[in-house]
């Protein structure tokens, strides 16, 4: 009986492992199924290989990201942003189109006048005065500006082109210092002329610096870079400062003047155009020129006269003759600080005022020399 039992036990055992195998031999199929069916699906996210073979990253295949995109690697399809310059790219520097104050002299061909015109050419200032340090009993020095929009001197912004070049004033003394006829100075230490300039320091001022300008096509692609130059428009010079001196000479009972220096004045601006004080244009010397060794070169060109075209004098005629307007912005007359003007003066109207009354000193004390 007990050899039956044992039987029948033995028999259950194996009837119950052969179930649990046959399970578990479903459960694997079933597992294989469903993995070969995901392999072979789209992720939702493009058309990726099956997970069986996963991508590479490398080669002539798709990548397994997003959307139907090149990986980036090998030979794909992928195209550069329009927004990035490509390599290679030639760089154009563009030269000046217009500036006439930079511009080189382009003479006629022809006589461009009725009558044959060699005098110009041929003058030469007279000398000056010789004035002895002892017979020099009174000296003042003045600064004075001259304002060219003001109607009595609009000779100084006469743009018309002639043989000698465009005859802007600011236009001539340009031409004359690139020739190194002149010798400009540095306006930032002193108006002593005590540091020169060479003509390309002086040129690199005038003409604001350099920019590089991307050029696109249609397709919004850079296709090469232009270099063009800030060009200063040079009617945008209209402020001369002159800086003279007074002086009384007992040996001829006079009163002379001689003016000692030119300098152009620029307006002072922030990056965006404003004024540096907001309503309050401000405005500083470029640089100085020494006029005794400007006279060779202003004899030799002709200021403008509206009323008679054959009666024009000199630049160095126009000078020595006073033949200008200006305004004294600082004198040596009781200032012991050395101030100008504006700097204890802060209404225009009193600072014309003062300009006059300083006028008047010098003039009064010549006046008072003599007895009737």
């Amino acid at each position: 009986m007990k050899v039956k039992n044992l039987g029948l036990g033995i028999l259950l055992i194996a009837l119950m492992t052969a179930g649990s195998a046959e399970a578990q031999k479903k459960r694997t199929s079933t597992k294989r199924t469903q993995s070969s069916s995901y392999g072979n699906q789209s992720s939702g996210y493009g058309n990726q290989p099956p997970a069986s073979q996963p991508s590479s990253g490398y080669g002539n295949q798709q990548s397994s990201g997003y959307g139907n995109q090149s990986s980036g690697y090998g030979n794909n399809n992928q195209q550069q942003p329009s927004n990035q310059p490509k390599a290679n790219i030639p760089i154009v520097v563009v030269p000046s189109t217009g500036n006439a104050a930079l511009d080189t002299v382009k003479p006629s061909l022809r006589n461009d006048a009725s009558i044959e015109r060699n005098l110009v050419k041929d003058r030469q200032p007279l000398a000056f005065e010789h004035i002895r340090e002892d017979d020099a009993v009174y000296r003042q020095r003045v600064w004075r500006e001259i304002d060219t929009r003001e109607k009595m001197n609009l000779s100084f912004r006469y743009a018309n082109d002639e043989d000698n070049g465009n005859q802007r004033f600011i236009a001539i003394l340009l031409r004359a210092i690139r020739s190194r006829e002149i010798t400009a100075f540095d306006a930032q230490n002193d108006d002593r002329f005590s540091t020169p300039m060479t003509p390309t320091k002086v040129m690199e001022s005038f003409s604001g610096g350099l920019d590089t300008v991307p050029v696109y096509d249609m397709n919004g692609d850079i296709t090469k870079y232009e270099v063009r130059a800030r060009e200063v428009d040079p009617d945008s010079i209209y402020l001369f400062r002159i800086k003279e001196e007074w002086v009384f000479d007992k040996e001829a009972s006079r009163l002379f003047v001689r003016i000692l220096g030119i300098a152009p004045m620029k307006r002072l601006v922030r990056s965006d155009g404003t004024d540096l004080i907001p309503g309050q244009a401000q405005y500083a010397p470029m640089f100085w020129v020494y006029y005794p060794d400007c006279r060779s070169v202003f004899a030799k060109y002709e200021a403008y006269n509206g009323k008679n075209f054959g009666a024009r004098m000199t630049w160095e005629e126009l000078f020595e003759n006073r033949m200008f307007s200006s305004y004294i912005t600082k004198s040596s007359i009781d200032n012991p600080y050395d101030r100008t003007l504006r700097s204890y003066i802060k209404d225009p109207i009193l600072r014309l005022l003062e300009g006059e009354a300083i006028k008047e000193k010098i003039f009064n004390y010549e006046q008072d020399l003599w007895s009737y």
